[in-house]
């Protein structure tokens, strides 16, 4: 491989390649019986309220399925 002579403009990009960090990232620690808890009731939650919407919101999106058998006062000009 080929390599330039001259200096780059970003010569720390080169050398990042090269860099290898001896600074490790500390262990994750583990959720709580509490916090698991409050992430399921969180999102039971949240579901139970996508799905109340669903089932309180669909009859109002549907269409009357048979026309009236009398048309309203204001069409009859009353």
């Amino acid at each position: 491989m080929f390599r330039r002579r001259e200096p780059v403009p970003f010569a720390f990009l080169v050398e990042a390649d090269r860099f290898r960090s001896d600074v490790t990232p500390p262990p994750r620690q583990r959720a709580s019986s509490g916090e698991i808890a409050g992430r399921w009731l969180l999102g039971l939650t949240i579901v139970a309220g996508l799905v109340g919407a669903l089932v309180l919101g669909t009859p109002a999106l549907s269409t009357p399925s048979g026309t009236p058998d009398q048309p309203s006062q204001a069409v009859q000009g009353h």
